[in-house]
């Protein structure tokens, strides 16, 4: 019985408080357990709105235009060149003697003939040369190396060796005014390499001013223009025939006037054999120098189609104002890339720069390792 009481009790309960909730959520319908999700559409809507769009590059906007008209992909952005693409003369001149050489069951006088002649053809030079054989042939006896193969691979491993140097980068201050002189002979490439390392340091951060101090040669002057107004740097030029040195020196004031921390000065490029143009140049270094101005590299640039000119010019240069490095212009197109070794070996100068194409990209770091495996490629 007793049972039965509570039981009938709870029920009531129940009901007095269920009717109860129900006429509350009735007469205060704001009472009422939010709906979570709909009250956070509005704000999640508003958040989206407030987020920056997603960052597109231009390569894949030119993807999506190109698939949405139903084009072909473009092609993708241009790259460091490789030099045992760009090295074909050079290339085809050292295969002919190295297959002779690898024809021969042994090593004999016939294979180091061959190896002397593709030398002195690729312009490495007579005196160069015959230090490399020498140094090969010691190489040879000491290690006892007797087949075509070894001996090959023992030249790679002494051309690399007679080509490393301890540093080959392109150095800048820490204080003051960076320049770097550009100096050669007319035609070499100059200008040009001005304008092509101007847009790459530009690219790597640096405020380039560019100096037109080849005052004697209009078209000098307009072509270094061109290349400013591309690298989106300053140019500071004279009148026709003026200064060379007053040239140099109101642009190393500017760049320091607007914070800029690298000069690329142009220089006249007539014969170097006359005495007084090369005391010019000296002169143009000095000034150059004049506080704030560092120079911190001379770089010597040398078509490398003239093969053994290039290292008279080189020798010239040095002795005038002390060639930091070279550039080497044109190696793509010339079967003379022994000159690179010649100027190393023979005046300590280490080539930098060289220039495999006419594109800006195709004016690279020189890496001797690459330079002679590229040579031995099939």
């Amino acid at each position: 019985m007793t049972l039965v009481v509570v039981v009938v009790l709870l029920a009531v309960f129940v009901m007095v408080v269920g009717g109860a909730v129900l006429v509350r959520s009735r007469r205060y319908p704001e009472l009422e357990p939010p709906d979570i999700e709909a009250a956070a559409e509005p704000l999640l809507a508003a958040d989206h709105d407030r987020l920056p769009p997603p960052v597109v590059t231009p390569e894949e906007a030119a993807a999506v235009e190109a698939e949405a008209l139903g084009l072909p992909e473009p092609p993708p952005a241009p790259g460091r060149p490789r030099i045992r693409d760009r090295l074909g003369k050079a290339r085809g001149l050292i295969t002919g003697y190295v297959g002779s050489v690898l024809s021969r069951s042994s090593i004999d006088d016939s294979s180091w003939d061959d190896i002397e002649e593709a030398l002195i053809r690729a312009d490495v030079g007579v005196a160069t040369t015959g230090t490399l054989i020498d140094n090969l042939r010691q190489r040879v006896k000491s290690d006892s190396l007797d087949t075509p193969e070894q001996l090959l691979s023992a030249l790679r491993d002494q051309l690399k060796a007679d080509l490393a140097v301890e540093d080959r980068r392109l150095h800048l201050a820490e204080t003051g005014t960076n320049v770097w002189l550009f100096v050669g002979v007319n035609g070499v490439g100059k200008t040009t390499t001005i304008g092509k390392l101007g847009l790459r340091r530009a690219a790597e951060g640096n405020r380039v001013v560019m100096a037109a101090g080849d005052t004697f040669r209009a078209a000098a002057a307009e072509q270094l223009q061109t290349w400013a107004e591309r690298v989106g740097a300053d140019l500071v030029r004279g009148a026709e025939g003026g200064d060379p040195g007053a040239v140099v020196f109101d642009a190393v004031q500017r760049a320091a006037a607007r914070g800029a921390d690298l000069v690329l000065a142009d220089t006249a490029g007539r014969l170097h054999t006359k005495v007084n143009l090369m005391e010019e140049l000296r002169k143009v270094h000095r000034v150059a120098q004049r506080e704030p101005g560092v120079v911190s590299e001379v770089l010597l640039v040398i078509d490398a189609t003239t093969g053994q000119n290039g290292l008279t010019q080189a020798r010239e240069f040095a002795e005038a104002v002390g060639v930091t490095g070279v550039v080497l212009t044109k190696l793509d197109g010339t079967a003379k890339g022994g000159i690179v070794l010649a100027i190393q070996a023979e005046l300590g100068i280490p080539v930098k720069l060289v220039g495999v194409g006419e594109g800006p990209e195709d004016l690279i770091d020189f890496d001797p390792d690459e330079f002679v495996d590229a040579l031995f490629a099939a």
